[in-house]
C-alpha cells in the first residue's frame, strides 16, 4: 500500500520567516527530512486581521484557541496599522537560499497574505494580477527563478485566479483542502490539495488523533504546516507527529517529488468549491 506524506510549509508572517523558519530547518535536518515552503514575499499586514476581530466572532474563537498572541507575537499584531508592513521573505534572503541549499523547494505562496485572504472577492481582476506580478518577481529575485507552484493564501481562490494561474507557467497547484489530488476545471492543473488537518485549526490533542487516524488508512496525503506554529510553540507536537508517520512507513516528501506519484490520465477534472471548515473562521476551496 502507499504510504506518502508531502509536507507543506506555509510562512505567511514576518515573524514565522524570521523565527519559525529557522527552527523548522533545524529540525527537518535532524530528522534527514525535506519539505516545500511556501513563501510569502511582501508587506506582512497582519495588523488589519483586527477589523476581522470586529466583523466575524469565528475569527475572534480562532485567536483564543490557537493563543495567537503567544504564536506571533505582539508587534505582528501592529503590522501595517500601527506599525509599517515589513517585507517577509524579502527580508531574509539568506534564509530563502539556506531553504535551498538544504535540499527543500522553494513555492510562492503570496505577495501579501492578509489582503489576499481579506480582500479577494472585492478586489478587480487587474489587482489579482498585479498581486502575482509582484510575488512572482519577488520570488524571482530572491531564487533566481519562477516559481512552479502556488498555494493560495487560506485556501481562498476564485474562477479569476484560476484564470490568471492558467497562463503563469506553473506544474502544480496546491490551493485547496479536497481529499484527494484532481486536475482544475477551468484551469487544467493537478491539484495537491492539503487533506490533513492543521493544529490552528483543531488543537494539539484533537488535531493529532484525526491526522494519525487519516494516517492509518494509507495512501497520499499532505500535512499543512505553519512556521508561525509547527516552528514556535508546537514544534514539538509536529517532531512527535513526524516520528509517528515514519513509524507507520510513510515516506515524507515535499509537494513536488508527488506528482510522480500521479497519473495525470487518472486524475478527476473538478470544479472547487468554498466550504467553512470546522476550526476554521472563513471558507476555503474543497
Amino acid at each position: 500500500m502507499t504510504r506518502i506524506l508531502g509536507l507543506k510549509i506555509a510562512v505567511d508572517t514576518y515573524q514565522g520567516m524570521r523565527l519559525g523558519v529557522p527552527r523548522l530547518l533545524s529540525l527537518l535536518r535532524e530528522n534527514d527530512l525535506r519539505a516545500t515552503f511556501y513563501l510569502s514575499i511582501g508587506p506582512d499586514a497582519s495588523g488589519r486581521a483586527v477589523l476581522q476581530l470586529l466583523k466575524n466572532p469565528r475569527f475572534l474563537k480562532k485567536m483564543v484557541r490557537t493563543r495567537a498572541a503567544s504564536l506571533y507575537g505582539f508587534r505582528t499584531a501592529l503590522y501595517g496599522t500601527l506599525l509599517p508592513s515589513p517585507k517577509i521573505a524579502l527580508a531574509f534572503p539568506e534564509l530563502v537560499r539556506r531553504i535551498l541549499a538544504e535540499g527543500h523547494e522553494a513555492q510562492f505562496h503570496a505577495w501579501d497574505h492578509r489582503r489576499w485572504q481579506d480582500e479577494l472577492a472585492v478586489r478587480p481582476e487587474g489587482w489579482i494580477r498585479d498581486w502575482f506580478r509582484r510575488g512572482i518577481d519577488g520570488f524571482e529575485a530572491l531564487t533566481g527563478k519562477r516559481p512552479t507552484s502556488f498555494g493560495a493564501p487560506a485556501w481562498l481562490i476564485d474562477d479569476r485566479v484560476l484564470s490568471i494561474v492558467r497562463d503563469l507557467r506553473f506544474d502544480y497547484l496546491s490551493c485547496t483542502r479536497a481529499k484527494a489530488p484532481f486536475i482544475h476545471e477551468g484551469a487544467d492543473l493537478i491539484e495537491i490539495p492539503s487533506d490533513l488537518p492543521c493544529f490552528e485549526e483543531t488543537g494539539i490533542v484533537e488535531g493529532e488523533r484525526k491526522i494519525l487516524a487519516r494516517l492509518a488508512e494509507g495512501g497520499m496525503h499532505v500535512l499543512p504546516v505553519h512556521a508561525e506554529v509547527e516552528g514556535g510553540l508546537m514544534s514539538e507536537n509536529f517532531v512527535r507527529l513526524i516520528h509517528a508517520a515514519k513509524k507507520l512507513d510513510y515516506r515524507l516528501l515535499p509537494l513536488g517529488e508527488l506528482l510522480s506519484y500521479l497519473d495525470r490520465e487518472n486524475l478527476v477534472t473538478r470544479r472547487f468549491r468554498l466550504q467553512l471548515l470546522s476550526g476554521r473562521s472563513v471558507p476555503c476551496a474543497v
